[in-house]
């Protein structure tokens, strides 16, 4: 169990006004308090006057709720929700360059992609480019597997996230 004081990630999903100058004002209140952002992603909905921000942050209860209270009080914000401890389904996004020099190494990355139920997007002479859409464990999981080809090339999207309507799962399943 989490003691109050406990730094923990949290998942927090915006809903903002697409305007300019949102991201800068919500990026400006976290660096002027000294607080970090772990991984953040945004992008307009279907609703082009409205966007929607994943912030992933660490805190302890009292930093996260500070966070919370300085959220709400920005005007182009409509509306500020912790995704942490709630049913949601979240996932990333990672664009992976291996090393394939051999043959075998080509089947073998091959094999790592069909059991992670990634894509192969582009083929070289020495080299192939993976698309892994997924939670953040299972990109992991895939990287380290992966390492001992040779990774050339690495890209990740922070977590996307949203809550659930209906019914009890795993969580961030």
């Amino acid at each position: 169990m989490k003691k109050n004081n406990e730094i923990s990630p949290h998942i927090i999903s915006l809903t903002v006004e697409n305007r300019f100058g949102v991201l800068a004002r919500i990026s400006g209140l976290f660096s002027a308090r000294g607080y970090n952002i772990d991984s953040l992603c945004v992008a307009e909905t279907h609703d082009p006057t409205i966007s929607k921000i994943t912030l992933v942050v660490k805190g302890d209860k009292k930093i996260l709720e500070q966070i919370y209270k300085q959220l709400n009080k920005l005007i182009d914000v409509i509306k500020v929700q912790d995704l942490t401890g709630t049913d949601f389904i979240e996932r990333e996004l990672a664009l992976i360059k291996v090393n394939t020099a051999t043959f075998t190494e080509r089947q073998e990355v091959m094999q790592l992609v069909n059991i992670f139920r990634a894509k192969i997007v582009d083929v070289g002479k020495k080299s192939l480019t993976i698309e892994l859409v997924g939670s953040g464990s299972k990109i992991q999981a895939m990287l380290e597997l992966l390492k001992s080809f040779g990774i050339k090339e690495l890209i990740r999207t922070g977590k996307i996230a949203i809550s659930r309507e209906f019914g009890k799962t795993k969580k961030g399943g």
